[in-house]
């Protein structure tokens, strides 16, 4: 009869073979390497790509729009927006309809690196496409999007 306390070495084969959540990070973390690694010639992260594009837009957005957009919270995405914002990449200005709120935008500068950076994302992109297949990654998009 097996202890209260007992935790046999096959259940951890089972977790690490089934765990979805544990698959997804795995994944998520080789998708960011590949990113950074393909962004790196820019001085750009995967997640100040994805930051950045957010902000390409007509109107300034708030920034409880880019956090959900972006599922941060809106601490996270204060601190990184700092170091864009110290390379002139992004705009900070106080809402005018509303002093305590804040309203991000892209500047020039940031405006020129992501059209610098779109044909190296799409590269990457279509590389992921080619790993997976086209229509798995599509699906995978779904299956991810259900899950948030």
């Amino acid at each position: 009869m097996s202890k209260p306390n007992e935790l046999p070495y096959e259940i951890t084969h089972m977790v690490r073979d089934t765990c979805v959540c544990m698959h997804v990070q795995r994944a998520a973390r080789a998708l960011a390497r590949r990113f950074d690694d393909a962004l790196r010639p820019l001085d750009l992260t995967n997640g100040q790509f994805s930051l950045l594009m957010s902000l390409n837009r007509p109107e300034p957005a708030n920034i409880g729009a880019v956090a959900s957009l972006l599922a941060m919270d809106r601490t996270t995405l204060t601190a990184n927006l700092k170091p864009l914002e110290r390379r002139g990449l992004v705009e900070v200005t106080v809402d005018p309809a509303d002093k305590r709120s804040r309203r991000l935008m892209l500047t020039a500068q940031g405006r020129r690196l992501l059209v610098k950076a779109l044909p190296i994302w799409k590269k990457t992109h279509s590389e992921i496409g080619k790993l997976v297949g086209n229509d798995n990654l599509d699906q995978l998009r779904a299956d991810l999007t259900a899950l948030s």
